[in-house]
C-alpha cells in the first residue's frame, strides 16, 4: 500500500479530490494532510474527510521536523496541492522523484517564487496569452523547476478575467490531477 501525504496551504479543493479518489483504493491511501497556514480551508476539509492533520510552520519545515513526521508516518509519496513554501533540500533528497506538485500554468512560463493563484492568471492575461493550463511535475530544490510529468491546456479567451481563467484551470486540476497521481502510485507500487 502506497502511503500518501498531501501538503497544502489554501482551501484544499485538490486535496479533497485526491482523498476522495484514493478512499478505499486497493494500492494507495492518503494517510496525512500537512498544512502550514493555521486558518487555511484545507484544515476543515481534513477534519471533514477524517484524514489526520499535521499543522506546522516554516521553521519546522526548515528544521527537519516535517521530514521526521513524514518518515514517522511511513509516507511513500508526497503531493503538493496548493502548497506555497519551497521544499527544503533534505526533504527533496529523502523523497527523490516522490514529491509531486501541480502548478496553474504551462511551465516554464509563469513559474517561480510568488507565482501562484491569481498572480499567475493575472500575468497570463496581461501577456495576452491564447492558452494556459496546468503542469504536474516532480519537485526539486527550486520553485517550479522539476521535471514535468504532464501538462494539460485550455484556451485563454479575450473576455477572461483572472477569476474566469482560474475556474477553467481548476476544472483541469480536478479532472487530471487524481489520474496523474494514480499513475505515479502505480509506478511506485511496482517498486515497493
Amino acid at each position: 500500500m502506497v502511503r500518501i501525504a498531501i501538503l497544502a496551504s489554501g482551501s484544499g479543493s485538490n486535496a479533497q479530490r485526491l482523498v476522495e479518489h484514493f478512499k478505499g483504493h486497493a494500492s494507495a491511501s492518503v494517510v496525512l494532510i500537512g498544512c502550514d497556514q493555521p486558518r487555511a480551508g484545507v484544515i476543515q476539509r481534513a477534519w471533514d474527510l477524517g484524514v489526520p492533520l499535521y499543522l506546522f510552520n516554516g521553521a519546522r519545515l526548515r528544521s527537519g521536523d516535517v521530514l521526521r513526521e513524514l518518515q514517522g508516518q511511513r509516507v511513500d509519496l508526497i503531493i503538493l496541492a496548493g502548497f506555497l513554501r519551497l521544499i527544503p533540500i533534505d526533504l527533496v533528497q529523502a523523497y527523490p522523484q516522490r514529491i509531486i506538485n501541480i502548478h496553474p500554468a504551462l511551465l516554464p512560463k509563469y513559474g517561480g517564487k510568488g507565482m501562484y493563484g491569481h498572480h499567475v492568471h493575472e500575468a497570463v492575461i496581461a501577456a495576452k496569452e491564447t492558452e494556459s493550463g496546468i503542469t504536474i511535475h516532480y519537485v526539486n530544490e527550486r520553485f517550479d523547476e522539476g521535471a514535468h510529468i504532464a501538462q494539460f491546456k485550455c484556451p485563454v479567451l479575450p473576455e477572461d478575467t483572472p477569476d474566469s481563467l482560474a475556474a477553467r484551470i481548476h476544472g483541469l486540476e480536478h479532472a487530471h490531477f487524481p489520474e496523474i497521481v494514480e499513475r505515479q502510485v502505480a509506478l511506485l507500487a511496482d517498486g515497493l
